[in-house]
């Protein structure tokens, strides 16, 4: 078999999406969605695998910056649209693709490349490790009741048109204030804003056109949500659903006015929410826990690309000063020993020849980068080897968030 393997042409786009498409089940996305892709897409930053005419492989990078440990941005790969055709599997083209990527990932000196993964067997291989997770809900709020603090009757819930652009434009400004203070939040770049907003045919299953609510506090947009509903009736009456797709306010007054409002739409007995944090406020929040439905998934992988750059970007939950031995077998730049020096205030992070205090891969170092996985459970786990007594608990201490990282949207 001979291939090609080349930068996407925007010329090319639509059969490489295609590819895409098919890869994935077939089912076409809303003109909505697919003029939204094909506007975010960096093609100088995508490749496509071509076998004659037909293209058999596809991979893409994001440009972002991630929010860290610290409130840093940091500049990342957002590793998107991979897909290897049905007719073309076990051929190293999806090593191929990997390949070119984070070389050019490290060109582009970008210390991090990030993905989310359909399944998540495939990345493990080229140093990804889950770093963050994802909690789904589905709330009976007939039986469910939400204690709100005092001070939410001063907010105002407002509904709006979602996809107005000064709706947009506030809802964006809310996002942002949230960015920094949780990692694994993405700066979103111009245009992104479109796709909290961008109504999908396919997902509605009956379900209404997007909608859209602003918390209020004297005149000042704190807090949003977006959501569907499904109207539903039995012998027995009205049990509608909600299908929250966002809600955000830094504010917990607000965040908590805002899921009152969700709680108490009318025609309703369910809110059910695929992606929340998994520290989210709202499990504190509620009667009954236990009548909450929630489960936790894999959400977003990460890779140290360079793992000096990596662990100086972040700062440490308490003084940290630890030589790791790195395996990297994708990336040998990586292999080796690594002394990291830090604290609350920044690190600093170099090669070294001194004695390895903690044994262990780059997969692991990625699971464990934003503090949502602690290294001790690694060490567990097998994943992580103590070389230093001691070692261990220090390294495990300052790496950890006091929040938990989350990914609040796919790429």
């Amino acid at each position: 078999m001979t291939t090609d393997l080349r930068v996407l042409d925007a010329s090319e786009w639509d059969c490489w999406y295609g590819a895409l498409e098919l890869a994935f089940g077939g089912v076409a996305q809303s003109d909505g969605e697919h003029a939204l892709w094909r506007e975010l897409t960096e093609c100088e930053r995508s490749v496509g695998v071509w076998d004659g005419d037909e293209c058999v492989g596809t991979a893409g990078a994001f440009s972002f910056r991630l929010s860290v440990p610290g409130g840093a941005l940091v500049p990342t790969a957002g590793v998107t649209m991979v897909s290897v055709a049905a007719t073309h599997r076990r051929r190293g083209i999806l090593t191929s693709m990997m390949r070119r990527q984070l070389d050019e990932v490290r060109a582009l000196g970008e210390p991090l490349a990030v993905l989310t993964a359909s399944e998540p067997v495939i990345y493990g291989r080229f140093g990804y490790g889950i770093a963050t997770q994802q909690l789904s809900a589905e709330i009976d709020t007939s039986r469910v009741r939400i204690a709100v603090p005092e001070g939410a009757d001063d907010v105002r819930i407002r509904r709006v048109t979602p996809d107005d652009r000064a709706v947009r434009d506030a809802c964006e400004a809310v996002y942002a204030k949230d960015v920094a203070g949780r990692p694994g939040m993405v700066a979103r770049p111009p245009g992104w804003e479109r796709l909290p907003v961008v109504d999908a045919d396919q997902e509605k299953d009956g379900m209404s056109p997007l909608q859209c609510v602003l918390a209020e506090r004297h005149g000042e947009v704190v807090g949003f949500a977006l959501f569907r509903l499904k109207p539903e009736w039995d012998s027995s009456g009205p049990k509608g659903t909600i299908e929250l797709r966002d809600v955000h306010a830094p504010d917990p007054v607000a965040y908590a006015a805002l899921w009152r409002f969700l709680f108490d739409i009318d025609l309703t007995s369910t809110v059910r929410a695929r992606n929340r944090p998994a520290d989210d406020p709202f499990q504190y929040l509620v009667s009954d826990v236990r009548r909450c439905g929630m489960r936790l998934r894999d959400s977003l992988h990460l890779r140290p690309v360079e793992v000096g750059a990596a662990l100086e970007a972040r700062t440490y939950r308490a003084p940290v000063d630890v030589v790791f031995e790195v395996e990297d077998a994708f990336c040998a730049w990586n292999e080796g020993r690594w002394r990291l020096s830090g604290d609350a205030k920044g690190a600093s992070c170099e090669r070294t020849r001194d004695t390895p205090d903690l044994a262990l891969s780059v997969r692991e170092l990625g699971a464990a980068y934003l503090g949502g996985v602690s290294l001790a459970a690694l060490a567990r786990a097998g994943r992580v080897r103590e070389l230093r007594p001691g070692a261990l608990a220090e390294a495990s201490v300052a790496f950890a968030s006091d929040v938990a990282p989350w990914l609040p949207h796919g790429f």
